[in-house]
Protein backbone atom coordinates (compact mmCIF):
# COMPACT_ATOMS: atom_id res chain seq x y z
CA UNK A 1 0.00 0.00 0.00
CA UNK A 2 3.03 2.56 1.14
CA UNK A 3 4.52 1.75 -2.46
CA UNK A 4 1.66 2.68 -4.20
CA UNK A 5 0.99 5.78 -2.64
CA UNK A 6 4.73 6.62 -3.06
CA UNK A 7 4.40 5.81 -6.73
CA UNK A 8 1.25 7.53 -7.27
CA UNK A 9 2.29 10.92 -5.46
CA UNK A 10 5.35 10.67 -7.86
CA UNK A 11 3.45 10.43 -10.98
CA UNK A 12 1.14 13.50 -9.52
CA UNK A 13 4.01 15.55 -9.12
CA UNK A 14 4.90 14.46 -12.83
CA UNK A 15 8.20 12.34 -12.01
CA UNK A 16 6.70 9.29 -14.03
CA UNK A 17 10.26 8.60 -14.98
CA UNK A 18 11.31 8.28 -11.22
CA UNK A 19 7.72 6.08 -10.40
CA UNK A 20 8.69 3.17 -13.21
CA UNK A 21 11.80 2.78 -11.76
CA UNK A 22 11.04 2.93 -8.31
CA UNK A 23 8.43 0.05 -9.21
CA UNK A 24 11.30 -1.97 -11.05
CA UNK A 25 13.38 -1.32 -8.22
CA UNK A 26 11.11 -2.94 -5.92
CA UNK A 27 10.64 -5.82 -8.28
CA UNK A 28 14.83 -6.55 -8.78
CA UNK A 29 15.78 -8.25 -5.74
CA UNK A 30 19.48 -7.66 -6.72
CA UNK A 31 19.19 -3.83 -5.78
CA UNK A 32 18.10 -4.79 -2.29
CA UNK A 33 21.37 -4.57 -0.92
CA UNK A 34 21.84 -0.91 -2.24
CA UNK A 35 21.87 1.76 0.50
CA UNK A 36 19.38 4.42 0.52
CA UNK A 37 21.71 7.44 -0.98
CA UNK A 38 22.66 4.73 -4.17
CA UNK A 39 19.28 3.65 -5.26
CA UNK A 40 18.06 7.25 -4.52
CA UNK A 41 20.78 8.28 -6.65
CA UNK A 42 19.40 6.04 -9.83
CA UNK A 43 15.71 7.17 -9.07
CA UNK A 44 17.20 10.91 -9.88
CA UNK A 45 19.49 9.83 -12.35
CA UNK A 46 16.76 8.04 -14.32
CA UNK A 47 14.21 10.44 -13.84
CA UNK A 48 16.82 12.99 -15.68
CA UNK A 49 17.87 10.86 -18.65
CA UNK A 50 14.43 10.47 -19.17
CA UNK A 51 13.67 14.05 -19.19
CA UNK A 52 16.88 14.94 -21.12
CA UNK A 53 15.78 12.44 -23.99
CA UNK A 54 12.27 13.68 -24.19
CA UNK A 55 13.87 17.32 -24.63
CA UNK A 56 16.11 16.15 -27.33
CA UNK A 57 13.36 14.50 -28.97
CA UNK A 58 11.51 17.77 -29.02
CA UNK A 59 14.14 19.52 -30.38
CA UNK A 60 14.78 16.92 -33.08
CA UNK A 61 11.42 17.03 -33.85
CA UNK A 62 11.15 21.10 -34.32
CA UNK A 63 14.46 21.20 -36.34
CA UNK A 64 12.56 19.25 -39.39
CA UNK A 65 16.16 18.41 -40.62
CA UNK A 66 16.23 16.97 -43.92
CA UNK A 67 18.24 13.75 -43.36
CA UNK A 68 18.69 12.23 -40.20
CA UNK A 69 22.74 12.85 -38.91
CA UNK A 70 25.05 12.99 -36.37
CA UNK A 71 28.46 14.78 -35.83
CA UNK A 72 29.50 10.89 -34.98
CA UNK A 73 28.86 9.56 -38.70
CA UNK A 74 30.57 12.86 -40.32
CA UNK A 75 32.91 11.51 -43.13
CA UNK A 76 36.55 12.60 -42.08
CA UNK A 77 38.36 11.25 -45.17
CA UNK A 78 41.50 13.67 -46.21
CA UNK A 79 39.78 14.07 -49.99
CA UNK A 80 37.04 16.07 -48.29
CA UNK A 81 39.20 18.84 -46.95
CA UNK A 82 37.69 18.67 -43.17
CA UNK A 83 39.31 20.10 -40.25
CA UNK A 84 38.80 17.84 -37.68
CA UNK A 85 39.65 20.26 -34.98
CA UNK A 86 37.48 22.77 -36.38
CA UNK A 87 34.32 19.98 -36.64
CA UNK A 88 35.34 19.51 -33.40
CA UNK A 89 34.23 22.80 -32.32
CA UNK A 90 31.60 23.23 -33.84
CA UNK A 91 30.35 20.03 -32.41
CA UNK A 92 30.88 21.67 -29.03
CA UNK A 93 28.27 24.18 -29.91
CA UNK A 94 30.63 27.02 -28.98
CA UNK A 95 29.94 29.45 -31.77
CA UNK A 96 26.40 29.19 -30.59
CA UNK A 97 26.79 30.08 -27.34
CA UNK A 98 28.56 33.09 -29.16
CA UNK A 99 26.47 33.85 -31.64
CA UNK A 100 28.63 33.36 -34.29
CA UNK A 101 27.52 32.08 -37.94
CA UNK A 102 29.05 29.18 -40.12
CA UNK A 103 28.99 28.87 -43.94
CA UNK A 104 29.51 25.02 -45.84
CA UNK A 105 29.94 25.42 -49.52
CA UNK A 106 31.25 22.71 -51.44
CA UNK A 107 30.03 20.75 -54.57
CA UNK A 108 26.47 19.19 -55.22
CA UNK A 109 26.19 15.89 -53.24
CA UNK A 110 29.47 16.96 -51.39
CA UNK A 111 27.71 16.42 -47.81
CA UNK A 112 26.95 19.73 -46.91
CA UNK A 113 23.04 19.40 -45.97
CA UNK A 114 24.23 16.19 -43.89
CA UNK A 115 27.19 17.81 -42.20
CA UNK A 116 24.99 21.10 -41.18
CA UNK A 117 21.99 18.57 -39.96
CA UNK A 118 24.98 16.66 -38.03
CA UNK A 119 26.38 20.29 -36.29
CA UNK A 120 22.01 20.84 -35.91
CA UNK A 121 22.04 17.60 -34.17
CA UNK A 122 25.17 18.01 -31.88
CA UNK A 123 23.35 22.03 -31.29
CA UNK A 124 19.82 19.34 -30.04
CA UNK A 125 22.10 17.70 -27.71
CA UNK A 126 23.48 20.28 -26.02
CA UNK A 127 19.81 21.78 -25.52
CA UNK A 128 19.75 24.60 -28.29
CA UNK A 129 16.54 25.13 -30.68
CA UNK A 130 17.24 24.08 -34.34
CA UNK A 131 15.26 24.57 -37.37
CA UNK A 132 16.27 23.75 -41.13
CA UNK A 133 14.88 25.42 -44.49
CA UNK A 134 15.81 25.37 -47.52
CA UNK A 135 16.11 28.66 -48.81
CA UNK A 136 13.13 28.70 -51.06
CA UNK A 137 10.78 27.09 -48.55
CA UNK A 138 11.78 29.33 -45.78
CA UNK A 139 10.59 32.04 -48.63
CA UNK A 140 7.81 29.97 -48.99
CA UNK A 141 6.33 29.63 -45.77
CA UNK A 142 7.04 33.65 -45.15
CA UNK A 143 4.36 34.52 -48.27
CA UNK A 144 1.67 31.82 -46.57
CA UNK A 145 2.29 33.48 -43.71
CA UNK A 146 1.66 37.04 -44.33
CA UNK A 147 -1.78 35.64 -46.53
CA UNK A 148 -3.39 33.75 -43.42
CA UNK A 149 -1.84 36.46 -40.68
CA UNK A 150 1.12 34.21 -39.08
CA UNK A 151 3.87 36.11 -40.38
CA UNK A 152 4.61 37.73 -36.92
CA UNK A 153 4.56 34.24 -34.78
CA UNK A 154 6.80 32.77 -37.90
CA UNK A 155 9.47 35.78 -37.38
CA UNK A 156 9.08 35.77 -33.69
CA UNK A 157 10.00 31.98 -33.64
CA UNK A 158 12.67 32.14 -35.93
CA UNK A 159 14.51 35.37 -33.93
CA UNK A 160 14.54 33.38 -30.97
CA UNK A 161 15.42 30.18 -32.74
CA UNK A 162 19.47 29.60 -31.36
CA UNK A 163 20.43 28.21 -34.68
CA UNK A 164 18.84 28.52 -38.14
CA UNK A 165 20.16 26.19 -40.87
CA UNK A 166 19.88 27.73 -44.11
CA UNK A 167 20.30 25.32 -47.30
CA UNK A 168 20.73 25.40 -50.83
CA UNK A 169 21.61 28.84 -50.74
CA UNK A 170 22.03 30.88 -54.28
CA UNK A 171 20.66 27.86 -55.89
CA UNK A 172 18.26 30.45 -57.24
CA UNK A 173 18.33 33.89 -58.19
CA UNK A 174 16.97 36.05 -55.04
CA UNK A 175 14.22 38.61 -55.66
CA UNK A 176 14.30 42.07 -54.54
CA UNK A 177 11.41 41.62 -51.89
CA UNK A 178 12.50 38.50 -50.72
CA UNK A 179 15.80 39.99 -49.88
CA UNK A 180 14.54 42.44 -47.65
CA UNK A 181 12.26 39.30 -45.93
CA UNK A 182 15.53 37.45 -45.46
CA UNK A 183 16.87 40.57 -44.40
CA UNK A 184 14.31 41.44 -41.58
CA UNK A 185 15.00 37.83 -40.63
CA UNK A 186 18.82 38.26 -40.04
CA UNK A 187 18.52 40.89 -38.84
CA UNK A 188 16.93 40.16 -36.01
CA UNK A 189 19.69 37.26 -35.30
CA UNK A 190 22.37 39.10 -35.55
CA UNK A 191 25.03 39.53 -32.63
CA UNK A 192 21.64 37.12 -30.37
CA UNK A 193 21.48 34.41 -32.42
CA UNK A 194 23.94 31.79 -35.02
CA UNK A 195 22.93 31.05 -38.89
CA UNK A 196 24.35 28.23 -40.48
CA UNK A 197 24.41 28.74 -44.59
CA UNK A 198 25.05 25.19 -46.98
CA UNK A 199 25.57 26.52 -50.60
CA UNK A 200 27.24 25.03 -53.41
CA UNK A 201 28.18 28.66 -54.88
CA UNK A 202 31.38 29.94 -53.26
CA UNK A 203 31.16 32.96 -50.73
CA UNK A 204 32.39 35.42 -53.68
CA UNK A 205 29.69 34.35 -56.03
CA UNK A 206 26.79 35.58 -53.57
CA UNK A 207 26.19 38.75 -53.77
CA UNK A 208 25.28 38.64 -57.57
CA UNK A 209 22.41 36.50 -56.75
CA UNK A 210 20.45 38.94 -54.91
CA UNK A 211 18.44 41.38 -57.32
CA UNK A 212 19.02 44.42 -55.07
CA UNK A 213 22.91 44.88 -54.58
CA UNK A 214 22.14 46.99 -51.37
CA UNK A 215 20.02 44.67 -49.63
CA UNK A 216 22.87 41.77 -50.73
CA UNK A 217 25.67 44.11 -49.34
CA UNK A 218 23.72 44.62 -45.55
CA UNK A 219 23.12 40.47 -45.72
CA UNK A 220 26.60 39.59 -46.62
CA UNK A 221 27.85 42.14 -44.24
CA UNK A 222 25.46 40.00 -41.08
CA UNK A 223 26.32 36.91 -41.94
CA UNK A 224 30.02 36.12 -43.36
CA UNK A 225 31.69 38.46 -41.00
CA UNK A 226 31.06 36.84 -37.81
CA UNK A 227 31.41 33.33 -39.54
CA UNK A 228 33.17 30.07 -39.22
CA UNK A 229 34.03 28.50 -43.21
CA UNK A 230 33.76 24.92 -43.59
CA UNK A 231 34.32 24.41 -47.69
CA UNK A 232 33.92 20.54 -48.62
CA UNK A 233 35.97 19.26 -51.38
CA UNK A 234 36.12 15.75 -53.31
CA UNK A 235 33.64 13.72 -55.10
CA UNK A 236 29.58 13.45 -54.55
CA UNK A 237 29.03 11.55 -51.78
CA UNK A 238 25.81 10.30 -53.12
CA UNK A 239 28.24 8.94 -56.25
CA UNK A 240 30.20 6.99 -53.47
CA UNK A 241 27.46 5.83 -51.90
CA UNK A 242 25.59 4.61 -54.64
CA UNK A 243 24.66 0.34 -54.78
CA UNK A 244 24.78 0.88 -58.40
CA UNK A 245 28.47 1.76 -57.99
CA UNK A 246 29.28 -0.51 -55.63
CA UNK A 247 28.23 -3.34 -58.11
CA UNK A 248 30.40 -2.02 -60.69
CA UNK A 249 32.81 -2.04 -58.34
CA UNK A 250 32.64 -5.11 -57.08
CA UNK A 251 32.49 -6.48 -60.57
CA UNK A 252 36.05 -4.99 -61.45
Amino acid sequence: MLNNHTVDALRGLRLTAMAEAYLRQMQDPTLQGLSFEERFGLLVDHEVTSRYNQRLGKLIREAKFKVQATPEEVDHRPARGLDSALIRHLTSGQWIAAHHNLVVTGPTGGGKTYLSCALGTAACRLGFSVRYYRVSRLFQDITLSKADGSYSRLAAKLAKTDLLILDDWGLASISTSDGRELLDILDDRTSLKSTCIASQLPVEMWHSQFADPTVADAILDRLVHSSYKVNLQGESMRKLKSPLLENEESAI
